[in-house]
């Protein structure tokens, strides 16, 4: 157990997570003293000994389970598949299974059948597990990198178990039943269930080596997930990608405040000016005793955020929000406005809530406006225009989240006008394909005119393209 202990500690810190000699030393006392029958306890005492950040806990868990949770179970759900599609089938597996082994017996052991072949005719999962187990370690699959390998080193597996020889096998052995006198129904189910078998072999394989990649590679799995979760649209977002997507949203907002804070240390200290400082020191050869830099501070912006939370755009927009107050000291101000028809600030609630629950407030809108009712941005716009228009100025980055879907109102565009005119620039984040801007009730043409920047936004990508050009 210790050793397993070790090598577990060891693949921990491969992916990321800094496990300390003392903390070793930790979990081993601590396992001491507890039974190891208890999963449960057992995963506490390893958590509680070796993890010291919150943020650790999700990548602990998900290694906890691919290193301690057998590969026999994930291997009896795939051949239980097999029962369950034989069972459609209206094929009883248990007494086609008992007429070939008398069958078998009367044949005096004329048929000739390899160690996979028997395993998989008798379904012995446990033998069928070393074997994938072997023939992956021969096929080097612990060397797996990335998700363009999973299937070579499972076509290498296969191949180093014979699974193509069991499969020819097993069909010899459909053909000498037949012709000892099985009837062809009983031959054809088991042609059936070996063709099942073998597919749950393959399926077995690769999900072997998947866990592999998993294991032995998860800090790449998790960049590749990350990577694959901000080219993918908001509207295709599952619950559970939802949810991870608050991380990776909140590891982009963190990358720009990175760039933000080395470009601010440069900002204070300036930058050389070179012909100035070769004019100063004229008088030591051109030798720089004295160094001239250049200050030219940049002044953070303020921002200004209209925030169409309709149904059709909610993901779009829950996602926009946590992004850019993620980023508040990037600007010198934030304030947000949410509408559908009618418009309403929402600005105090991101004072007086996380992040998480205020996002899900302002969305609802709650007491701020209707949000059940048809979208109407000639009437949102024309609100702003006459309640807030004062509040723009020449630092004020407009930032406009919505479709232009106007259910045929007025547009109102020369409020939008009114606003650029005033405004640093007026930026518009749209979640529709650009072929499809003025099309049926669109007037996104109406109102590109009075844009600075009019961008397609459908997933994370792009949203942090245009926060860039914004504050970078």
């Amino acid at each position: 157990m210790q050793a397993k202990v070790v090598e577990f500690t060891n693949l921990l810190r491969k992916s990321g997570i800094r496990v300390s000699v003392a903390e070793g030393i930790n979990a081993f006392e601590a396992l001491d003293e507890l039974s190891l029958d208890d999963r449960d306890l057992f995963k506490d005492a390893l958590r509680t000994t070796m993890i010291k950040r919150g943020d650790e806990i999700a990548t602990f868990d998900q290694l906890f389970d691919l290193f301690w949770s057998g590969f026999y179970d994930s291997l009896r759900d795939s051949f239980g598949d097999v029962g369950e599609k034989m069972a459609g089938m209206d094929i009883d597996i248990e007494q086609l299974m008992q007429q070939i082994a008398e069958m078998l017996e009367q044949m005096d052991g004329d048929v000739d059948l390899g160690e996979l072949a028997k395993a998989l005719l008798t379904q012995d999962l446990s033998e069928i597990e070393n074997m994938i187990r072997e023939a992956a370690e021969q096929a080097g699959t612990g060397n797996i990198e990335n998700m363009l390998q999973v299937g070579f080193f499972s076509r290498r597996t296969t191949e180093g178990m014979g699974v193509e020889g069991a499969g020819q096998e097993l069909e010899n052995l459909a053909q000498q039943l037949e012709e000892a006198g099985m009837s062809p129904e009983q031959v054809q189910a088991l042609r059936d269930l070996m063709g099942a078998m073998m597919e749950s072999l393959r399926k077995a394989v690769r999900s072997f080596t998947e866990r592999e990649l998993q294991t032995q590679n998860h800090d790449y799995m998790e960049k590749f997930r990350r990577e694959m979760l901000t080219e993918k649209s908001f509207y295709h977002l599952t619950e559970d990608e939802i949810v991870r997507m608050r991380e990776v949203v909140h590891r982009l907002a963190q990358r720009i405040k990175n760039i933000l804070s080395v470009r601010r240390r440069r900002e204070r200290k300036g930058k050389l000016d070179l012909h100035t400082t070769l004019r100063r020191n004229m008088a030591t050869g051109g030798l720089p005793f004295n160094v001239i830099y250049k200050h030219r501070r940049k002044e953070r912006p303020k921002l200004v955020i209209l925030c169409d939370v309709s149904s059709s755009v909610a993901n779009v927009s829950r996602f926009m929000l946590q992004f850019m107050y993620s980023l508040q000291e990037a600007f010198t101000r934030i304030r947000c406005f949410v509408f559908v028809s009618d418009l309403g600030e929402v600005t105090p609630v991101f004072k007086d809530s996380d992040i998480s629950s205020a996002i899900e407030r302002a969305l609802d809108g709650g007491d701020v406006i209707n949000v059940y009712t048809r979208s109407n941005f000639g009437l949102a716009f024309n609100i702003f225009w006459r309640d807030y228009l004062s509040s723009i100025d020449k630092r004020t980055t407009v930032l406009i989240l919505g479709d232009a879907r106007n259910n045929y109102n007025d547009d109102k565009a020369w409020c939008l006008r009114d606003i650029q005119s005033k405004a640093k620039n007026v930026v518009w984040l749209n979640p529709e394909s650009p072929s499809a801007w003025g099309f049926g009730d669109s007037v996104m043409n109406r109102y590109l005119p009075y844009t600075d920047i009019a961008e397609e936004c459908r997933n994370l990508r792009q949203l942090a393209k245009v926060v860039d050009s914004i504050i970078l």
